[in-house]
């Protein structure tokens, strides 16, 4: 499995794909709130295995900070370290252009996953799209 930057618009298909099947079919999210209008100026995140994407995320930047959202991994292939190695990707690409901090909404129930890789929780819980969520964040520098 290679975890990197979306190579081509094949692999990016892909990655929305991805999202779709998770977010608005598997937990019921809109897809207006899903397709937000910012994909255009993301770094999309993929881990491909064989030409297929298993799993995604992508990076917003602004004022010396990224914030990470849409990580998805296909069922079938969850609990194998992908999302942890898209999050490791994110931080590389994060510090590469001076990012002193990753900023996330987290669903609660994946909270153990961004904590593995030294994200930590921000204030109360809030429901985002219907599911419980809360703010996390990784300080870089």
């Amino acid at each position: 499995m290679e975890v990197r930057p979306a190579r081509d618009a094949a692999e990016l298909a892909q990655a929305l794909k991805l999202r779709d099947r998770i977010f608005c079919a598997e937990q019921g999210v809109s897809a207006g709130a899903e397709r937000d209008g910012r994909d255009g100026e993301a770094l999309h995140l993929v881990a491909v295995d064989e030409g297929q994407v298993l799993g995604t995320c992508r990076l917003l930047f602004g004022d010396h900070a990224a914030f990470l959202g849409r990580l998805a991994v296909d069922a079938a292939h969850r609990r194998r370290g992908i999302g942890a190695a898209l999050l490791r990707e994110a931080t590389e690409h994060a510090l590469a252009v001076g990012a002193r901090r990753i900023s996330l909404h987290a669903q609660l129930d994946v909270c153990e996953l961004y904590a593995g890789v030294g994200y930590v929780e921000l204030g109360e819980p809030f429901v985002e799209e219907g599911i419980d969520h809360v703010a996390m964040e990784k300080a870089l520098a």
